[in-house]
């Protein structure tokens, strides 16, 4: 059976929002000998392309990874030569699939939250706060716009907030609020500073459906509660998964596969 190993990218190939550790070069060169790549991202392509650009510049891997922006309701193939790009070949839209008038309703909503967390709370405020990507919303209390620095302010802000986090107490209130009415949505903790909102299912799970004839492996770093690699992590367990607590844990687990296939 062929094997394929699928990666989040933020927190596990790259640092949030920053480029590919590239101490990650070599292990990925090595295991794409014995298995296919897959980077699974709640990210849209661009995002995906920019990160991982060190990657996907190398041949050896750009011919063995698959790119599956938006937790895999896009697909791109590897390229089949060299010259040529990765191409989006599907797309699912979140629109299509809650109907026009949830999906204004759901957006109206965190608008709302939106203009409620800028009139209470101090935090860095940068621009681009939503953004639809097709088949999935992020939302972005501090802006898709942050430096690194406003990252950090919020990060501080968020794990310091009380007795939770401040996501997880805006997750909490806005899960309430939707399925209040009726709308079969899925909330996630999105990296360190957002949100994902998906349609029901279409979590980093709907990237397995490209893959039914493979052994799938998968390597994240928002595995626990709320987070938005929990349900493939699990799905995958016990012998599959890999709950990284960073880029250093990734490449642990690489030379450790490694071992095992060599």
């Amino acid at each position: 059976m062929k094997k394929i190993v699928l990666f989040d990218m933020d927190g596990t190939l790259t640092p949030p929002r920053k480029a590919l550790d590239t101490s990650l070069l070599d292990p990925l060169r090595q295991i794409s000998r014995y298995a296919e790549i897959g980077i699974v991202s709640g990210s849209d392509i661009y995002y995906i392309m920019e990160q991982c650009q060190s990657m996907l510049a190398t041949d050896v891997l750009k011919l063995r990874t698959h790119i599956l922006p938006c937790n895999g309701t896009k697909y791109c193939a590897p390229p089949s030569y060299r010259d040529h790009s990765h191409k989006i070949t599907t797309t699912n839209f979140m629109r299509d699939k809650i109907g026009n008038h949830d999906f204004h309703r759901l957006m109206k909503i965190i608008i709302d939250y939106q203009n409620h967390i800028v009139s209470h709370y101090d935090i860095p405020l940068t621009g681009h706060f939503i953004s639809y990507r097709g088949s999935m919303i992020n939302w972005c209390p501090i802006g898709r716009n942050a430096t690194n620095l406003d990252r950090a302010k919020f990060s501080h802000f968020d794990k310091t907030f009380g007795t939770s986090t401040f996501r997880k107490a805006i997750l909490s209130q806005l899960r309430e609020e939707i399925d209040n009415l009726r709308i079969n949505i899925a909330i996630k903790l999105g990296g360190e500073t957002s949100f994902d909102i998906f349609p029901d299912g279409w979590d980093k799970t709907f990237a397995l459906s490209y893959f039914p004839d493979y052994e799938v492996y998968f390597l994240g770093d928002r595995c626990g509660e709320n987070g938005n690699d929990k349900e493939i992590y699990d799905i995958l367990q016990p012998n599959n998964s890999f709950w990284v607590k960073d880029t250093k844990d990734t490449k642990i687990v690489l030379e450790t596969l490694l071992k095992e296939w060599r």
